[in-house]
């Protein structure tokens, strides 16, 4: 749970940070290319929290991929930038792979996380059914 609180955080600065992009008008104002550097920094640093227990495929699909569709809606709605069916499209595109990801990561997971149980039951049963050393 840990790791998705510092996913979210990664997101959030990544958007903060690609926002003062927009207003710093290539680094020609101060305070948002400021922005840009500690809403990066803290993206990344937030990132590689997140990745100590969040496989790293899926965390970058949905770092990338939510960033991506929150910087296009802060586009349409403080920028007004076009927004058709094209962009619709992308969106739920990129939406609909990182809901692909997360259910395919999970399933491997819980396989992995069976696997791991059933060698674990094998090896007790062998301690248990070997004889012992005493008679």
């Amino acid at each position: 749970m840990k790791g998705y609180i510092f996913l979210i955080l990664a997101i959030v600065t990544e958007v903060l940070g690609t926002t003062m992009l927009k207003l710093s008008e290539g680094f020609t104002h101060v305070l948002p290319s400021l922005g840009v550097f500690i809403g990066f920094g803290l993206a990344f640093y937030c990132l590689s929290l997140c990745l100590k227990t969040i496989p790293l495929s899926l965390a970058y699909a949905i770092w990338s991929g939510a960033g991506t569709a929150l910087t296009a809606l802060i586009g349409v709605l403080v920028w007004k930038d076009p927004f058709n069916i094209g962009t619709c499209l992308g969106l739920v595109f990129i939406i609909g792979g990182i809901i692909a990801l997360q259910l395919s990561t999970s399933k491997s997971q819980k396989k992995k996380s069976d696997s791991q149980t059933n060698r674990s039951d094998c090896r007790i049963m062998v301690q248990n059914s070997e004889p012992s050393g005493s008679p």
